[in-house]
């Protein structure tokens, strides 16, 4: 299982809001798993998204005494049905690592890319990939380029570099050497190891080398 699904949400603007959730997040941060179990089913009964995602959390970790996969798959549908986008993202990796018994790569799709239009940066990377490679979804290198964009935009640095990448051969967009060394130097500002060489190769191809 990926690290990435089996996190809980152990800081929230909400904590401090409601003193039932601040609680439970103590006492799981404490190691008191039986008491942060009890606070996060007390809020998944009052339909609280945080709390619905913490306790599917313990179930797939299998931090309850009897944890249960399709109750966390339950608990994970009822917190994206109230709109959080955590639980959207999770609801992707978990039909896309078979946690409920098998791959279903076009459900990982659909939660990834409800994620993605919420504004979560892993989830626009997620959607970009399985347009690139056509996994559980049709192969588009346009609305790879689209996703990677906006997951550029949010900060990747991978999806920067893939996206100077495919405007630098013209993959999915318009050749562009300018733009692709505006994204490569992006990526290169924010520690991607090959980025530099990439610009200065540019700069050279653009005749702007210093």
């Amino acid at each position: 299982m990926l690290a990435l699904v089996l996190s809980l949400l152990l800081a929230t603007a909400n904590a401090a809001e409601d003193p039932r959730l601040s609680a439970a997040l103590t006492a799981y941060a404490d190691g008191n798993l039986p008491l942060a179990a009890q606070g996060f089913r007390g809020l998944a009964k009052r339909h609280v998204p945080v709390g619905e995602y913490n306790l599917a959390m313990m179930h797939l970790r299998g931090e309850l005494p009897k944890p249960d996969v399709r109750e966390a798959k339950r608990l994970l549908e009822r917190a994206a049905r109230g709109g959080f986008v955590s639980a959207e993202w999770a609801l992707g990796q978990f039909h896309e690592l078979g946690l409920g018994g098998r791959q279903d790569l076009p459900a990982s799709f659909r939660w990834y890319s409800r994620a993605a239009e919420h504004g979560d940066v892993q989830a626009q990377v997620a959607v970009a990939t399985s347009y690139f490679m056509g996994r559980g979804v049709g192969h588009s290198m346009e609305q790879a380029a689209h996703w990677y964009r906006e997951a550029a935009k949010g900060g990747d640095v991978g999806s920067q570099y893939i996206l100077a990448s495919m405007y630098e051969t013209g993959n999915g967009v318009s050749q562009d050497l300018r733009l692709a060394r505006y994204w490569y130097d992006i990526a290169a500002r924010n520690g991607d190891d090959a980025a530099p060489y990439k610009v200065k190769e540019l700069d050279r191809a653009l005749g702007t080398a210093s």
